[in-house]
Order: structure tokens, then sequence, then C-alpha cells
């Protein structure tokens, strides 16, 4: 979800309970619009990370040390001057914004007492850090905007500080029937989205989540409405705010497998059919998924070189497949001409010189056939010209159609390899793959980077509710090595039917699995395929001795003769997938 008012307020929560009358211990500045403050507060010492950065601003407590440059920046010396051991003697977020206020107490250098505020302001391209004193005077900011850059606000030293309004939205904890009934209500334009552009702090998650517990579309219309449906929603709206009110805060991380897919700052339904890792506080849900949403990050533009590689070859053979097709649809008619060579054997006495061509009767027929003549030859010429065309073509079509097989299989082997790029997780996925296409000569080796040097990258292993353990391989030479080598011949092995996807593999332990099992591993089966996302996928399913690898044929392809098939959904969210 954005960081939204809603998360700044479980935020303020989780600062108020850590270091609100804390002691500012030490100030840093490891990035150029970021600061590391180390606070002591009633839990012992705490690290802050506050970001202002224009792409990924964030606020979070970390255990994490970040490196500081030899020179503090002046912002730094400035807060080192004026906080060194103050007092944080309150902390608030005004009007439910993306802001949060830091009120600081500290000494001069007379020993009197004032009063400083530290302002984070979390909005995008927008954010900053902004340092005042008690009136609101600008004395710093991590970030300087002068009109010219920002005709809302000037911020610069000696500016007065005040958040601009340039919406005109309420704050949604103070809502009343009748401001919700003017704002939303009366706005021509989906119902999510007359939500979040009504009330400050609301993200469109948030929105769509307040739709979703009324079980209303949120792309809805506003004007579709009645009464009640009207009322319902202002009461759901209520209640999740009431929780906001109430600080009834459980932070969660949304994944997709292993993908990050959302936080949260309580449980969103939403999100129900996806896994959920609750964690144990809002620093912890931010830390962990914007960190582990980079590491996803980092594999995309990873596998952009390897993406590209494989589709320019994919359709370089699909290109040279339907080539192949055409070329050996013309040679369907080769047995015209052998035809035309006999006949001419048999009747070619009865053709005259110059003749252009020469009727006769077919004996396969006992029809009358024309037969071209090429009119500056004897007829013998011209069946043996035709017996040479024939088997030119003869021999054609069988090159082409041993071409043809190898073709399609490079298709289909390429296929599987964009799958495997899909569902790579780690930098260690994408290097096997890269050996796989050395190995299968679609690459060619860099140096000796790849050479003697083997992939930590390991299959994904599951876990059903009863205890047995389904195997399922990452890339084709997981696949050869997951069927081939790890599975026992009475384990049970799975693949979506007629389409490219991993090798699954059952352990069974020597046992009689459940039906349930041979769901489970159906479904993963599915859902790492090349189906995945179809309501129904076939699978093919077979004890493991009855899976044959071909001599010669490429990673991860293999053959079988006797098999069971059931339809299966690609819906694993009831399965748990393990940390090897």
């Amino acid at each position: 979800m954005a960081f939204d008012g809603i998360t700044i307020c479980n935020l303020v929560h989780e600062l108020r309970e850590n270091i609100e009358n804390g002691r500012i211990n030490k100030i840093a500045q490891p990035e150029t619009d970021a600061l590391m403050l180390t606070i002591k507060g009633p839990n012992g010492n705490r690290k802050l990370f506050l970001s202002a950065s224009a792409s990924l601003p964030l606020i979070y407590f970390t255990e994490k040390n970040k490196q500081n440059p030899m020179t503090a920046p002046n912002f730094c010396m400035l807060l080192r001057k004026h906080l060194s051991s103050a007092r944080i003697i309150k902390i608030y977020q005004p009007d439910f914004e993306r802001i949060i206020v830091f009120e600081i107490e500290h000494r001069n250098e007379l020993g009197d007492l004032c009063l400083k505020k530290l302002i984070v302001e979390i909005m995008g391209k927008h954010s900053n850090i902004i340092f005042t004193d008690d009136k609101d005077m600008i004395i710093d900011s991590i970030k300087h905007i002068p009109a010219s850059v920002s005709s809302v606000r000037e911020v610069l030293p000696g500016r007065h500080y005040f958040i601009p309004k340039t919406t005109k939205k309420a704050n949604p904890i103070y809502t009343t029937l009748q401001e919700f009934e003017n704002l939303v209500f009366e706005k021509a334009m989906p119902l999510a989205k007359a939500i979040y552009q009504s009330y400050t702090g609301i993200s469109p998650v948030a929105a769509q989540e307040i739709c979703y517990r009324a079980s209303l579309d949120g792309d809805r219309p506003v004007q579709t409405l009645d009464a009640n449906a009207k009322m319902h929603l202002f009461h759901t709206f209520e209640l999740f705010m009431d929780d906001i009110r109430q600080e009834n805060f459980s932070p969660m991380i949304i994944y997709n497998q292993k993908e990050p897919k959302e936080y949260t700052v309580f449980p969103y339904e939403q999100f129900r059919d996806y896994q959920a890792l609750s964690v144990d506080s809002i620093s912890l849900a931010l830390e962990t998924f914007y960190q582990d949403k980079e590491i996803y990050s980092r594999i995309h533009q990873k596998s952009a070189d390897l993406r590209r590689i494989v589709t320019s070859a994919l359709e370089r053979n699909r290109k040279k497949y339907d080539l192949q097709l055409h070329q050996l649809a013309d040679t369907e008619g080769k047995d015209k001409y052998k035809l035309y060579g006999e006949l001419l054997h048999t009747y070619g006495y009865s053709a005259v010189p110059g003749d252009k061509s020469i009727t006769c009767l077919n004996y396969y027929t006992n029809e009358d056939i024309t037969i071209p003549l090429d009119e500056t030859k004897t007829a013998m010429e011209n069946a043996t010209r035709y017996f040479e065309k024939y088997n030119k073509l003869k021999r054609t079509k069988e090159a082409l159609e041993e071409l043809i097989v190898e073709t399609k299989q490079e298709i289909e082997h390429l296929d599987a390899v964009l799958t495997s790029i899909d569902i790579s997780t780690t930098e260690e996925d994408l290097k096997q793959i890269r050996e796989e296409l050395i190995i299968s000569g679609e690459m060619k080796e860099r140096g000796k980077e790849t050479k003697k040097t083997k992939s930590k990258s390991k299959p994904f292993h599951y876990r059903t509710a009863d205890g047995y353990d389904i195997y399922v391989g990452k890339n084709n030479l997981q696949n050869d090595e997951l069927t081939f080598k790890f599975a026992n011949g009475n384990d049970w092995w799975f693949h979506a039917k007629k389409m490219p996807g991993s090798h699954v593999v059952v352990k069974s332990k020597g046992d009689e699995l459940p039906d349930h099992v041979f769901e489970d591993a159906a479904r993963l089966a599915a859902y790492y395929s090349k189906g995945r996302g179809s309501q129904k996928v076939e699978i093919d399913y077979v004890r493991r001795k009855e899976v044959k690898k071909p001599g010669g044929s490429k990673p991860g392809f293999v053959v079988y003769y006797t098999n069971y098939s059931m339809t299966s959904d690609d819906d694993i969210s009831q399965l748990t997938l393990l940390d090897d």
C-alpha cells in the first residue's frame, strides 16, 4: 500500500511508545536526503531512520547501521548544535496528513529551555525534513524549495512553515454522515476514487478495502448507489476509522508466494487469499517489505537481458518453423513427378520431338493424364528430369521432417526457459538459467565467470498440512536434477500437459498418498506452468519410474507413455512454502 496517513498513524503510535520523552544521543546524515537519529528511550537506544528521498521516502526504526560521510553536511551540523541531548516531548500527526512532527525540548547556550520542531513530510517527490522554532519559523531543511521550484510554498530559512492545503480534503478521523454525503456522494466518479479524493491520508488501496468490506465494487460509479448502500458504506467507513482511532494495529506483509505485494497496518480483507506475514512493528514491516521489493526489482532488471536473448531466439525459431512447414508443404507434390517419370517410360515412344505435352492413360486410375514436356528434350530425358525432381523433393522432405522436429523441440525448450525466468526469485535462479542457455548453445560463455561455479539455487519446497513434501523445479536443469537424481522410482511426478512448466515431485515415503496430496501437487504443476492464471489446467501425473529422458535431448525434456490425468486450478494459497 502507499505510505499513507494510516501508515503514519501506526508509526506515530510506535514512536510514542519507544522514544517519546527519550533523549537524542546521536545525529547522522548518511545520505543527502536522510537522517539517522539514535535516541535513548524507555526501551533503551533505538535507531530511527528518516528519509526524504523523492523515490522512496520512509521513516522506521532499524537495527542496521549506515555509513556516514567523512564530513557531516551542514544540515546535520545544525541539528547537532541544537538537538544533541535534547528531549523529544511530543510526537503527533497533524490532521491525518502524511506528516510527523517531533516537538523537541533543549537548552540553549545560556541554559534556557527552548522548544524546536523537527517535521518529517512523507509526500513522494515533495518529501522533506524541516527544522523550525517554536513559532514555526524555518531554521533550515534537508531540501531547500525556492519560489522558482514551488509556487505553493517556499521552504527556506526564515520563512514561516505551514502545511499547504492544495486540495479540499477532510480529516477522516472526525468525519460525520453529513460531511461524508457532501464529499463522497456528490462526486461523479468511481466509488473508491471518490473516497480517497475526499479524505486526507486515505490511499487508493485503503479506499478499495473500505468498499470491499462494504461488499461494494470500488470501480462502481457513485451515482448507482441507493440510500441503503450509501448508509452501509458510511458505517463501514466509520468502523474502519474506529480501528485507527483505537490504535488496533497489527502490521503485516502480504506476499504472492515470495514476492511482496503489499503491507498493511491491520488485516485487509481484500488480500485474504494471499499469504500474510504478521510482524511485531510497522517499522519491521516497512523495512522488510521495501528490502524484499528491492530484491524483486533487481531480479526483474537482471532477468531482462536473459528474457531478451530467449525471446529473440524464440522469434527466430518460430519464423524458421513456419518456413520449414511451408517448404514441407511444397514437397507434397513429389509423387506426381514420380508418376510422370513412370508414364513417360511407358508411353514416351508416342511423343513427337518438339511436343510441349503428352496425353496418356494413367494405369493407376484408368484416367487420361496430360504430362508437360520440355520440348528441347526427348521423352526419356523428360522422364529422367521428373525422377530427379522427385528424388530431390523426397530428400528435402526427409531432411525437413527431422529439422521440424528439432526446431519444435527448440521452441518448446525456449518456451520452458521463459517460464523459468518468470518464476525465478533469486540471482542464483537466474545464474542457473544462464548456465542452461550456455549448455544448450543459446548463449556464449563469457570468460571464466560461469565455469566450475555451482549454483546454490534449489527447487521450491512445499509441505502439505499432513507432512508430505512436494518439490518444484525452478528451471530445466533443476527439473532434470529433481526428476532423475533426487526422486525415487515410486515417488509421484506431475507436469502440465503439453505446455512449458516445472517438474513437480511428491515424496511418497512408501505410502499410498491421500487424494488431497495429488490435488495439491497438481495445483503446483498448474501454478508453475504457462497455464498459470487459467481456471483449469490439464495435469499429467505418473510414478517417477515411468518418466524417461531420451539421449541427447534438451535439459528438462522427458517422455512417458502411461500416465493419469486430471484438471486443476492454480490456487496454492493453502500450501506452505518452506525456506530450505
